[in-house]
Order: structure tokens, then sequence, then C-alpha cells
């Protein structure tokens, strides 16, 4: 079995592959001031609670954009489970030529939503993550990262809207929003969610133009469930893309399939 770890802004999310089967994905929030044996209990408590024994666990590999928290997880994979993880960084095989104007300065969580859209979905690619931030970026029809867009996220969207107001109430995103709000919850629902899906819908057609027309687009993250059916244009929604695209990075630099 390969651990996937992507450790990202707000969440570390985890998954466990058996051959091409993902038998274990569960997350847990992003702490800097966690200890490498903390999140070795945590682990090894979450894995006993789904039956995986520590033994099965053959291989890891871990993804962050959190260097201080990506240390200490290195560590808690290596005495949790015996291995040492693969690192996402400089001199890792991805598959990608990657074609922005410094590849070095590419996050990892794109590198890797990049591997597993080329590894997962015709080509040419258009991949939605919507996390902390919105990440929007396209993959070629040769294979080649290209490039991107980043924007602020739905959830930064609306702490920046309640905590630079006084009136406006935190508020859940649950519940569905129509179009023209009648109250203010609904109203702040609108603006978060049509907005949202509005900058989507439009970047989608203009990637679509620019990569010469049909495309794939995936959306990936803990909001692409909640953002689809607010958007006009079509795609598909793959919460594990970023973990299939650690497995195939983890399997083009070891050579195994576990």
């Amino acid at each position: 079995m390969i651990l996937t770890i992507d450790i990202g802004n707000t969440n570390i999310v985890f998954g466990v592959f058996d051959s091409e089967n993902l038998v274990l994905e569960s997350r847990m929030d992003t702490n800097r001031h966690r200890m490498a044996d903390q999140y070795a209990i945590t682990m090894e408590q979450i894995f006993n609670l789904y039956g995986i024994k520590r033994e099965e666990i053959k291989g890891a590999v871990i993804s962050s954009v959190v260097p201080p928290v990506s240390d200490q997880l290195k560590i808690s994979v290596n005495r949790a489970f015996g291995v040492t993880p693969l690192m996402i960084g400089a001199g890792i095989k991805t598959g990608l030529n990657i074609l922005i104007d410094d590849p070095s300065t590419l996050g990892a969580d794109l590198v890797c939503g990049a591997a597993g859209a080329k590894e997962l979905y015709p080509l040419p690619c258009i991949v939605i993550d919507l996390g902390t931030a919105t990440k929007i970026y396209a993959v070629d029809k040769n294979g080649r990262f290209i490039g991107g867009v980043i924007a602020p996220g739905i959830k930064i969207s609306l702490e920046a809207l309640t905590g630079k107001t006084v009136s406006l109430p935190m508020i859940s995103l649950d519940g569905g929003a129509p179009v023209i709000g009648r109250n203010t919850v609904d109203c702040m629902r609108s603006g978060l969610l049509y907005g949202h899906a509005g900058m989507l819908d439009s970047f989608i057609a203009k990637f679509k133009k620019q990569l010469g027309g049909d495309c794939s687009v995936v959306a990936t993250g803990g909001f692409s469930s909640v953002i689809k059916e607010y958007c006009e244009s079509d795609f598909q929604v793959d919460r594990q893309l970023l973990l299939k695209g650690l497995k195939a990075i983890y399997e083009k630099n070891t050579g195994k399939r576990k």
C-alpha cells in the first residue's frame, strides 16, 4: 500500500492506495505547531479506525505548500510506518514539461494536480482547485503545464467580507442561494457562490479559446462539489485528483505499484 499526503494551508489530506483502489481517505487540520510524534499518533489512530496495519504501508509520498509542516510529517511517517517518504520538489520526475517562467516556483499542489490530470483525463485539460485559494491551470495537448490563475478562495472571500464590515455576519454556505437575495444571508451567499461560479465560467471559456477549442475540465478541492451547481460550464468533480497525482508521481520515481 502507498500512503499519499497533500499538505495544504488549511487541511492535510491523506489517502492510502492498495494497487489502484483508494482504501482510505481522511484529513486533519494543518497545525504548524504540532510536532512529529503528535502527527504520528493521530495517523496511527485513524489507520486503526480503518483496520489498516502499519506494516502494510510499503511507501509514501508527500506534497506540501507549508514547509515547516512537511518537515514534521516526513519524520512522523518514518516513525509511524518505517518508510522514508518521497517529497515532491526539485529533481522529482513528474512526467510534466513545465513551461512557466521559473519552474522551481511551481507549487507542489499544482504539480500533483497537473500530473493527475495528465494521467487520468483527455488532454488538453483545465484543472480547477477550489481550496484556500482558487487555482485554475492548464495542461496542453502535449502534456505541458503552461500556466494558470490564482485567486482568493471562497472561504477567504467570505472572511474578508465579514472581517471588513461591521454589520455582515459570518454565514454558512449550505442551503443554496437565490440569484436575487431577499435577506442579508441570501444576498451574501448569492454574491459568493454565483460570483465565484461566474469567475470560473469566464476563465474556462478563455482557457478553452487559448488552448484551441475542446478541453476536458476537472475540479478538485473542498468547494468543488458545492460550486458545480452554480456554474454554467460543465466539468467533472474529482475530489481525489491530487492524491491520484501523488500516486502517479510516486510510481514514476520508484517504478513500483503497491
